[in-house]
């Protein structure tokens, strides 16, 4: 069965962006006879506020969609997650971080460059070599720490498999599982990450379809890795456009983005939205 799904956070208010993204998983699973779930992605407990969970589903049940339930609330299953670090650490492919931002910019500028991946300079590895007398010495001080996925150990569980996927508006993308470098799975003030619990919610739920938009895409590269490195399987992709102001820049809670609260509370419909939306 197609499945589908919407996955905000609960940082902030939902925009016309996200009213686009998730009418159009919706509509594509119903086109299809499958299933639409949402799914509530508050794996930051410092950011995300319950008063904007409660806000997403009555922004979305404005715009008409109807969902399976229960809904999965990410921060109720850190469990899950601790789970399949778990597993990770068994094989031999996390290692303890204990850089801090600071740390870590010193490095680069010490450095005189770094090699840049799609969200700025990659992770120079100052924690990568550390034997396990000092991460030990280190992880019983209780200094805080991430554990990032060491793509180098990595690649050889990854030899035999063609990573990539079939995106139905960039053709064939051939995966790149080094291009992000040694990414964060678990956080010093969360036991996961974005990376590790959507690739493990997406499995979990049976997505079969994962439409979100295009500044997702090269997300992509590390959730195939982690699907093979933890035998999941790969869902279909599809990056839509994102929406822009009429300055050209992308919606974004962070721009303060026009709600849809706010337009439902100027009168504006949930049928004059799906209009302007191309729906």
């Amino acid at each position: 069965m197609t499945t589908t799904r919407f996955a905000p956070s609960p940082t902030g208010a939902l925009h016309l962006g996200h009213a686009y993204s998730a009418l159009t998983a919706f509509h594509f699973a119903q086109e299809r006879g499958g299933q639409f779930l949402l799914r509530i992605e508050d794996i930051d407990q410092n950011r995300c506020q319950p008063k904007f969970t409660q806000q997403i589903f009555d922004d979305l049940e404005w715009l008409g969609l109807e969902w399976e339930t229960p809904v999965r609330i990410q921060s109720g299953h850190f469990s899950d997650y601790q789970r399949v670090l778990s597993e990770l650490k068994l094989k031999g492919l996390l290692y303890p971080c204990f850089c801090t931002r600071k740390d870590i910019q010193l490095e680069i500028t010490r450095a005189g460059s770094a090699p840049h991946g799609p969200d700025g300079p990659i992770y120079p590895g100052l924690c990568r070599n550390l034997n396990i007398a000092e991460q030990e010495e280190r992880l019983s001080a209780n200094r805080p720490h991430a554990w990032r996925l060491n793509v180098d150990a990595a690649l050889p569980f990854l030899k035999n498999q063609e990573l990539g996927w079939q995106d139905e508006r960039q053709g064939w993308v051939k995966a790149q599982p080094a291009l992000h470098g040694d990414v964060v799975l678990a956080r010093k003030d969360t036991p996961t990450s974005y990376h590790l619990a959507v690739t493990h919610d997406d499995a979990l739920q049976g997505i079969t379809h994962i439409i979100r938009g295009e500044d997702l895409f090269h997300a992509t590269h590390v959730h195939l890795m982690l699907q093979a490195l933890l035998g999941l399987p790969h869902p279909e992709y599809i990056h839509h456009k994102l929406l822009t102001d009429e300055h050209g820049t992308r919606l974004a809670k962070r721009h303060k983005s026009e709600t849809l609260k706010s337009l439902r509370d100027s009168g504006t419909t949930a049928q004059d939205i799906r209009k302007r939306l191309g729906f």
